[in-house]
């Protein structure tokens, strides 16, 4: 027994269950027990403390969750906040426009008067972390079934957060870790008035685009630059202009000190999903299904939106942020896809699979408790294979694919308020649709949508078996146009009242049920609702099964690591992560440095590609070497570096911190060669790549000449 479980746990080790010295995405209420220790003997000079307390100002008090899916940090007493130019994407191009054109030329608030409101846009500062775990499972038992499980476990988490939230502006959540062995509380304080204050231009703030991306070297200096306000009070408060500036309780000082290799370095932020502890039939669903459907269907709708994009410079703003977004997955799925065949790691995990099974036999208490943890995941997998497909289909084919099938639910709710005889609620259903409709048609452009729709229901129709095709496709499509796809399209853009914005105001100054719902729109979105309810039924039936496999598989393998360090997956709360800045040998007889420099920038230059573009000044100022105090004591100006870092999507915008807790880059992304990394980790080839903070304030200060921004900052020399 001893002799298997050596293996087990060398296996283990192999796939980074076990942590190593910079791999882990790290629960702050633990770094004291867990981590300090080896964060100290790495460089680190601050206390456990200094990074989390809930009793004074701390460095996660500096650190917020930007919009939905990024992170950001306070970087002034002022709330000026540092983020990824990706990151801040879309609130630069809604605010382009031809004659304006933020993304092209960039954007530079000179005064606090022009700096650009974002309806929607919020950043939420993390107040506290409370494991409830004893809470939440003295609910539950062992007789449960999961849907009795899941009740009982919901209403407590319910209770949680009602008392934790009670007479303040908090929200709070109680999140599942480990697979839904624990359970932590996670209290938030949301402000919504963030106002965009700076951006490089793209070709500075993207560029390489899709051909660097997930790629080293890196010459993109990824920022953008917002400012966060509250009421009067310092409450969070609306948009107002009587609204004043965020007095944090914390913000990052700034680094202009050389970095060199070997470097203490720290990231927080808010990591969003990785899958470490995925079984082998997990990883198959990725290889054969997740990872081929994306990368095929997105990129022929990504051909069409570019074709058009550099056809129209009207075209170009509209799309840039829809083709950024589902271009960056995209790419990570290729890189994704080869990353686990190269290196084998489903075969890897059914060596570990195997080895637990052997483990699980010995202890007839441990075959009762996890023996069916495996089959219940293996069985659920090839169960929702086919509806996983269909599903990935649906999405990225008609709801994510097919713009103008989305104004099917302004149809939808137009018809509920008609057949309910209110006439205030027609009017308000109509005013309702009239505000989407503004900012959907600024960003659409009806042509491009006509070839992506062609092109997505034809493709969906030549890959999904029959009994998954919506009903339009034999009702309307073979009946009315002998199964001649483009012209139902071209006859849905010809007849619907939603596929020209000022037929649509027309019709909503008296609009009527009967054209609704015989509209193409409506009829088309209508039957894909129907599949997509009829799929999602049946996915849900593995879900159960799956969730419970889950669990036991991960609390197995934490009950067979003799030191209990295994860190829970990324779920998007507030992670720490620590390591040092290094260099890597991607493959035989190469070796990366860790840093890029503006010459590096300059030497991919190419003039008229718009991925390697570059604005003269940039060019004029390399070559006069005006980098002012930002400049390496080396000899060049620094653009991005390496370290060990352990993040994934969500750690975009992320700072990255030396020894003293001081800001000294953004994370923006990670390297080709260990793309895999979501699923197994790899310690030689892991790397987070980071624009560095130097070159950050070269653009803001000697590039745009915005030094008040710069002022503002406490800056370390």
């Amino acid at each position: 027994m001893k002799k298997i479980l050596a293996v087990l746990i060398i296996l283990i080790l192999s796939l980074g269950f076990k942590a190593r010295a910079d791999e882990g995405m790290w629960l702050l209420p633990l770094i004291e027990k867990l981590n300090i220790g080896k964060m100290t003997g790495l460089g680190f000079k601050l206390s456990a403390e200094d990074i989390y307390s809930i009793n004074k100002a701390c460095l996660k008090d500096a650190v917020v969750i930007f919009g939905g899916g990024c992170t950001g940090e306070i970087v002034s007493s002022q709330g000026l906040l540092l983020t990824n130019h990706h990151c801040g994407y879309g609130q630069i191009q809604a605010h382009s426009s031809v004659e304006h054109d933020y993304l092209k030329d960039g954007y530079w608030a000179m005064t606090r008067d022009q700096e650009l409101p974002n309806p929607g846009l919020s950043v939420t500062f993390l107040i506290r972390i409370e494991d409830v775990t004893d809470k939440v499972l003295a609910a539950i038992n062992d007789k449960m079934s999961e849907q009795e499980r899941n009740s009982a476990i919901n209403k407590v988490r319910s209770e949680i957060e009602t008392r934790a939230t009670e007479g303040t502006d908090y929200t709070a959540q109680v999140q599942s870790f480990y697979g839904g062995n624990n359970f932590y509380l996670v209290v938030y304080q949301r402000y919504n008035d963030v106002r965009l204050v700076g951006a490089p231009p793209s070709s500075i703030g993207k560029f390489g685009f899709d051909t660097d991306n997930w790629e080293w070297p890196r010459h993109t200096v990824d920022f953008s630059v917002f400012r966060v306000y509250s009421g009067p009070d310092g409450k969070p408060a609306p948009y107002s202009k009587e609204n004043i500036p965020l007095k944090p309780k914390n913000w990052l000082k700034v680094s202009i000190k050389d970095l060199n290799e070997g470097d203490y370095a720290m990231i927080l932020g808010y990591p969003g999903r990785t899958q470490r502890y995925a079984t082998s039939y997990e990883v198959d669903e990725l290889l054969k299904i997740t990872h081929p459907n994306r990368i095929k269907i997105r990129g022929i709708r990504q051909d069409i939106l570019m074709a058009d994009m550099k056809a129209s410079e009207k075209v170009d703003i509209q799309y840039a942020s829809k083709y950024s977004g589902s271009s960056n997955y995209w790419k990570y799925s290729i890189g994704q896809l080869a990353g686990l065949q190269r290196l084998n790691v489903k075969a890897k995990k059914e060596q570990i699979e195997d080895q637990f099974n052997k483990w699980v036999t010995e202890d007839p208490a441990r075959k009762a408790k996890y023996g069916d943890a495996l089959n219940l995941i293996r069985t659920a997998e090839e169960g929702r294979a086919q509806f996983a497909n269909a599903q990935q289909y649906i999405s990225e084919c008609f709801s994510q694919g097919c713009e103008l099938l989305g104004m099917g639910r302004m149809a939808s709710m137009l018809i509920n308020a008609l057949e309910s005889g209110d006439n205030q609620k027609v009017t308000d259903a109509a005013a309702r649709v009239k505000d989407f409709s503004r900012s959907f048609y600024k960003n659409y452009n009806p042509p491009t949508d006509q070839k992506v729709m062609k092109a997505m229901l034809n493709l969906y129709r030549s890959d999904i078996p029959a009994k998954f095709h919506p009903d339009f496709y034999a009702n309307i499509v073979d009946k009315k146009f002998k199964g001649n796809i483009d012209k139902f399209i071209d006859n849905m853009f010809a007849r619907s009242v939603f596929a020209d914005e000022s037929r649509l105001n027309a019709f909503l100054e008296k609009p009527s049920q009967k054209v609704l719902e015989n509209d193409p729109v409506y009829l088309a979105s209508q039957s894909i609702n129907k599949v997509s309810s009829e799929v999602s039924r049946e996915l849900s039936r593995f879900d159960d099964d799956l969730t419970k496999g889950r669990r036991l598989w991960i609390a197995a393998l934490r009950e067979m690591m003799p030191d209990k360090t295994l860190y829970p997956d990324a779920n998007f709360t507030m992670r720490l992560t620590y390591g040092t800045i290094k260099s890597y040998d991607p493959k035989d007889a190469v070796t990366y440095k860790y840093y890029t420099s503006m010459q590096g920038v300059v030497d991919k230059y190419k003039p008229g590609d718009y991925e390697f573009e570059l604005p003269q000044r940039l060019i004029d100022l390399n070559n006069k070497k005006e980098f002012g105090r930002y400049a390496s004591q080396k000899g060049y100006m620094p653009v991005c570096f390496l370290t060990t870092n352990d993040i994934t999507g969500g750690n975009s915008g992320s700072p990255v911190m030396n020894a003293n807790g001081e800001l000294i880059g953004l994370a923006f992304d990670g390297n080709w060669e260990a793309m895999s990394g979501d699923v197994a980790y790899e310690p030689a080839l892991q790397r987070t790549i980071a624009v560095d903070i130097r070159c950050v304030l070269w653009t803001i200060d000697i590039y745009a000449g915005a030094k008040r921004l710069v002022d503002e900052m406490d800056i370390v020399q």
